[in-house]
C-alpha cells in the first residue's frame, strides 16, 4: 500500500480497492484530512474500471473510528469561529452513497457518530465480536441527520434509542436486526471475511452488481412501486449487455465466464 499525506492507505488488487484509515494513536478520528481524502477516493474509485468491489476498514486499535476528530474541532473553532463541518467539501460522507460499487465496512474496533456514518453507507458489515456500536451525538452536543437512512436499515424504535441517549450497544444486536452481516471473532478474521466477500462481488458480472445495488438504493428513496419501476430501467442495460450473453454461454460450455462489464 502507498500512504499518502493524508492517513488513508490505498490499493487496488484483483479488482478490490482497499481503503484503510491509519490513525491508530486518535482512534482512527475522522480529521479534515481524511475525510478530504476519502472523499477524493470515492471519485477514484467510479472512474478506475479495474475497481469491482471496495473494503473499507481501519487500523487495529480497538476502534474502527471514534467519529469526528473533537480535537481539532475545537481547534478550528477556536481559531476560525467555525464549525468544523464548514471546512468539509462533504460533511455527511453522502458521496460514499453515490459511489455505484459495493463497499464492504471490515470493522475491527467499535464504531460510533462518524464510524457509524461510514458503516451505515457501506452495503455489506463485518465487524468483531465484543465491540459497541452507537449514535453518541447527543451526548457532546453534535447532531446526526446522517442517520436518517439506516431507518431503512433498523427498527425505528431502536433507532431512537439510538439518537436520543447516545448509548453505546454490542454488535451482536445489530447482526440481531440485521444491520451487521457477520460477526468474526478475531480482526484478522473479519478481515479474511471481507476479502472472500469481495473476491465473490469482483468475480461476478459487474452489470449486474451495477444494477442490484442502484435498484436498492432506488427503492430505498423511491418507495416500492417507484424503486421497481426504476429497478426495471437500470436491469435493460444488463439485459442487453455482452455479459448476459457470456453467462448462459460460459455455463453451457462449463467455464469461467470472461465478463467485459458491458
Amino acid at each position: 500500500m502507498n500512504k499518502p499525506d493524508a492517513p488513508v492507505l490505498y490499493s487496488v488488487q484483483d479488482g478490490i480497492a482497499t481503503i484503510c484509515i491509519d490513525r491508530p494513536a486518535q482512534r482512527n478520528a475522522l480529521s479534515i484530512a481524511i475525510c478530504e481524502r476519502l472523499l477524493d477516493l470515492w471519485d477514484e474509485v467510479e472512474r478506475d474500471d479495474a475497481v469491482r468491489v471496495v473494503i473499507l476498514t481501519s487500523a487495529d486499535c480497538g476502534v474502527f473510528s471514534a467519529g469526528m476528530d473533537l480535537k481539532e474541532a475545537a481547534q478550528v473553532r477556536a481559531e476560525t469561529g467555525k464549525d468544523m463541518l464548514e471546512m468539509l467539501r462533504d460533511p455527511f460522507h453522502q458521496r460514499m452513497r453515490q459511489v455505484p460499487k459495493p463497499i464492504i465496512a471490515a470493522m475491527t474496533g467499535h464504531f460510533t457518530a462518524g464510524g457509524m456514518v461510514l458503516a451505515a453507507n457501506s452495503d455489506i458489515r463485518i465487524g468483531l465480536q465484543g465491540t459497541l456500536g452507537g449514535i453518541s451525538e447527543a451526548k457532546v452536543g453534535r447532531g446526526s441527520p446522517w442517520g436518517v437512512p439506516m431507518l431503512w436499515m433498523l427498527p425505528q424504535p431502536f433507532m431512537m434509542e439510538l439518537m436520543l441517549t447516545g448509548e453505546m450497544h454490542p454488535i451482536e444486536r445489530f447482526y440481531q436486526l440485521g444491520f451487521v452481516n457477520y460477526v468474526e471473532a478475531a480482526p484478522d478474521a473479519v478481515r479474511e471475511r471481507a476479502q472472500a466477500i469481495a473476491r465473490t462481488i469482483a468475480n461476478n458480472a459487474p452489470l449486474t452488481v451495477w444494477a442490484a445495488k442502484k435498484s436498492i438504493g432506488a427503492a430505498m428513496d423511491l418507495g416500492c412501486e417507484r424503486g421497481l419501476e426504476a429497478a426495471c430501467r437500470y436491469h435493460e442495460r444488463v439485459y442487453s449487455s455482452a455479459d448476459a450473453i457470456e453467462g448462459p454461454r460460459a455455463f453451457a460450455e462449463k467455464r469461467a465466464p470472461r465478463w467485459i462489464g458491458a
